[in-house]
C-alpha cells in the first residue's frame, strides 16, 4: 500500500515540477539574459528535480526547492564559464511579441531588464526572486544558501541601483521633452 502511496504522490508532484516551468524560465531569463541559456539552465533543473524527487521532504516547498535546484544550476553555469558577462550586446528576451499598442510597457519592460542585467549577480539573484517571483526572504535566503541579513542587504542595494540605472536613463534620454506654453 505504501508502494502505491509513493506513486501516486510522485506523480502528483510530477505534475507540479512541470507547472513551475514558466516562472523557472523567467528568472533564468532575468538571471543570464539569455533565452537560450535559460532554457537550458530550467531543463536541467527540471531533469535534476524529477530525478531527485525521492529527496524531497516537504511537498508543501516543491516550489522553493525548484528554484534552488535551479540556483545551483545558475552557479555551476557561472562556474564553469568564469568570465564576465557583456550586458551591451544582448539581445532582451521576448523583445518582440509584445503588441504594438503596449510600447510604453514593452519599453519600460526593456529597460528593466537592461537595468537588471547591469547589477552583480548576487543581486539579480535576489531582486529577481523577491520581486518577480514572490519569493520571502526567508526561501529566497535557503534557495541562494545565504544568510537572511545577506539576502535582505542585497535587496537594498539591488533596488537602490535600479532606482539609480531608471533615472539616469529617463534624465538622459533624447526623448523626454519638455511641454513649453505657447502665447
Amino acid at each position: 500500500m505504501k508502494l502505491i502511496s509513493n506513486l501516486c504522490r510522485n506523480a502528483r508532484l510530477r505534475g507540479e515540477i512541470n507547472e513551475h516551468r514558466r516562472a523557472l524560465y523567467r528568472t533564468a531569463v532575468a538571471w543570464c539574459g539569455d533565452e537560450m541559456l535559460a532554457d537550458d539552465l530550467v531543463q536541467e533543473a527540471m531533469s535534476r528535480a524529477l530525478d531527485k524527487l525521492h529527496q524531497l521532504q516537504d511537498p508543501a516547498r516543491l516550489r522553493a526547492w525548484m528554484f534552488r535546484i535551479l540556483g545551483n544550476c545558475w552557479k555551476e553555469h557561472l562556474r564553469r564559464r568564469r568570465e564576465h558577462l557583456d550586458v551591451d550586446g544582448m539581445e532582451l528576451a521576448g523583445e518582440d511579441c509584445c503588441p504594438e499598442g503596449d510600447a510604453m510597457v514593452h519599453d519600460t519592460v526593456r529597460r528593466v531588464r537592461e537595468a537588471i542585467q547591469c547589477l552583480p549577480v548576487p543581486q539579480r539573484e535576489v531582486v529577481t526572486l523577491v520581486d518577480l517571483n514572490g519569493f520571502s526572504y526567508a526561501e529566497v535566503a535557503e534557495i541562494l544558501e545565504v544568510p537572511i541579513g545577506t539576502v535582505m542587504s542585497r535587496l537594498s542595494r539591488a533596488r537602490k541601483a535600479l532606482l539609480g540605472l531608471l533615472r539616469e536613463e529617463v534624465t538622459d534620454s533624447p526623448r523626454v521633452t519638455r511641454l513649453r506654453s505657447v502665447k
